[in-house]
């Protein structure tokens, strides 16, 4: 049964991943979505917006428009904070 459980997870995020990729951005919604509660732990969901991040794929909250533009890794110049 945890079997089907971590199938079905590496499937969503592949998935995911994909369209991230090739659309360069994906809304939180769609991300929740696809990951509904349970799916992953606190550390696996952390990694895997982590890792979008990375791959420069824009997260944006469809409801506020808001975007995820905190860099990952500061740029050099950029005051410590």
């Amino acid at each position: 049964m945890a079997d089907a459980k971590i199938g079905k997870s590496y499937l969503a995020r592949k998935a995911l991943f994909q369209k991230g990729l090739k659309d360069g951005r994906l809304t939180v919604q769609e991300i929740e979505e696809a990951l509904p509660p349970g799916t992953l732990t606190a550390a696996e969901r952390w990694l895997l917006y982590y890792s979008l991040k990375a791959a420069e794929v824009e997260i944006v909250d469809a409801v506020t428009g808001e975007v995820d533009a905190e860099p990952l890794i500061p740029h050099e110049g950029d005051a410590a904070r």
